[in-house]
């Protein structure tokens, strides 16, 4: 009997899925982040950056959210956030920051992904909490377990409010 060989593209899911694995794991010093000047290489293929409803943090910062060593940040999150919980999840970080690790908004100085207010306080989850986008990814996740009880509540929650 032979061995069916996987097919290239359930290769490159799996590799995706164990590298996503292993960068929720691994040291900061050892996470690259995309930058503004990473380039057209970092650019998000996700399709999902659509501007915020609130106009404020997704139109400041010239960083794109980009990749985070070729893996599009919404599959590194989905190692972070259960998958029933994701849509909504994306829903927030999409209307607050167009996954946009860097975005930052003019008005009140919010910060990252899920715009932390005030920024520091991304610093319980890392020092790194500035450049990289896993630990924003972990510190948003946690905040919206603690302050709504889940993605989905803050969402709820974002769609009464237009904040959260």
């Amino acid at each position: 009997m032979t061995e069916a060989t996987p097919s290239p593209h359930l290769r490159r899911a799996a590799l995706a899925a164990f590298c996503a694995l292993w960068l929720v794991g691994a040291p900061p010093a050892l996470v690259a982040t995309a930058g503004a000047e990473c380039g057209p290489a970092c650019a998000d293929t996700s399709g999902s950056a659509s501007g915020s409803a609130s106009g404020s943090a997704a139109s400041s910062g010239s960083a794109t959210a980009g990749l985070l060593l070729g893996l599009p940040m919404k599959a590194v999150a989905l190692t972070i956030v259960p998958v029933p919980q994701f849509p909504s999840f994306d829903n927030v970080i999409t209307h607050e920051s167009s996954w946009n690790p860097f975005a930052v908004n003019p008005e009140s100085g919010a910060y990252g992904l899920g715009q932390a207010l005030p920024p520091e306080r991304m610093a319980s989850h890392g020092v790194d909490w500035m450049i990289n986008p896993v630990t924003q990814l972990r510190w948003t996740y946690d905040y919206m377990v603690e302050r709504y009880g889940s993605p989905d509540g803050a969402w709820a929650f974002w769609q009464s409010h237009h904040w959260y």
